[in-house]
């Protein structure tokens, strides 16, 4: 659905994006994350058409974005990350004013009816979205986005600003338009990627350095294994003992108590199950575990790890293990 391939953008002597290429097949969520700075919203406002580039190719749909931008554009739905609204305008004036600058050829009422329930906001469909909440705008310019029923649909930091319950509307939309479009989603909010991405793109320093399933993306860098553990019995004897096991790396207790129970953090070598010689080692102890959880390596580790030099991604992992009680 979406194909780049070798693509290079220069600003004079700087090299801003530097010979990338990955695709997206029908159907996917995939996240796109870089840090600042790392080309990111170069290549998005060059998938768009906002912006050319210095060599290199990008389809969508089959349709070359530089050699005929205007039949591209019709197959991409974009949401920046400032909505493109026009506070005057009721909801309907405004998507009745993006239809007919789209050009669109479907018929305009049934259509905008069918965004406007896919997206809940019927309910605000005559009011002036200057009076909106954030989350409403939000949906309107994720309407706006839908209009034309475009093959790929990307946004652009979606639910910054949004509270808890709007980022949980904003996100089950997304994983709904997923099931009938492509769907590219910028966002530096980890949890938001691991949530809805079928795979995640992460760019540095103008390179992809990585791109993996969502589920296998702990194979982008090399980690140590990390459970949960929840034991009943005297901490600073359970600290020792688990710190004592062959191949853990380090402990960390987490001071949250289920009844007389404990929680500890254990991190071991990579490649090392210590599952079993902790269950022993804590039942030769006369003490009771009752709970046990593999934590994998988390997407923060992974973002760090990837597009940090290696000293500040050690010393930042570091701090943020502890290691004693």
């Amino acid at each position: 659905m979406i194909k780049i391939q070798n693509l290079v953008k220069n600003y004079g002597s700087i090299e801003a994006v530097k010979n990338i290429s990955f695709t997206v097949e029908e159907g996917e969520i995939v996240g796109f994350l870089g840090p600042n700075g790392a080309g990111k919203s170069t290549v998005m406002n060059i998938l768009t058409g906002y912006l050319s580039s210095t060599s290199g190719e990008v389809e969508v749909n089959g349709v070359n974005v530089l050699e005929n931008p205007l039949d591209a554009k019709r197959q991409i739905g974009y949401l920046p990350e400032q909505p493109p609204l026009y506070p005057d305008m009721t909801v309907k004036e405004y998507l009745g004013f993006v239809f007919d600058l789209k050009g669109c050829k479907l018929p305009k009422k049934e259509h905008l009816a069918e965004i406007c329930e896919v997206v809940k906001i019927k309910d605000v469909y005559n009011r002036v979205i200057r009076n909106l909440s954030k989350g409403y705008r939000q949906r309107v310019g994720i309407a706006q986005a839908l209009i034309g029923n475009p093959k790929v649909v990307i946004f652009d930091e979606p639910t910054v600003g949004l509270d808890p319950k709007q980022i949980i509307e904003i996100r089950s939309l997304i994983r709904e338009l997923g099931r009938h479009h492509t769907v590219i989603l910028s966002t530096h909010i980890l949890p938001e990627v691991q949530a809805v991405c079928d795979r995640i793109v992460i760019i540095n320093r103008g390179r992809i350095v990585a791109n993996e399933k969502t589920t296998e993306i702990s194979r982008a860098v090399q980690g140590a294994g990390k459970m949960s553990v929840k034991i009943c019995g005297p901490e600073k004897d359970v600290y020792s003992a688990l710190r004592a096991i062959p191949g853990v790396q380090s402990v960390t207790v987490l001071g949250a108590q289920d009844a007389d129970s404990i929680t500890y953090y254990v991190e071991s070598e990579r490649g090392l199950d210590i599952r079993k010689v902790l269950f022993r080692t804590v039942a030769q102890k006369g003490w009771t575990m009752i709970g046990m959880e593999a934590m994998g390596v988390n997407l923060e580790d992974i973002f760090l790890s990837v597009v940090e030099d290696p000293a500040d991604a050690t010393a930042k992992k570091k701090n943020r293990k502890g290691g004693n009680v």
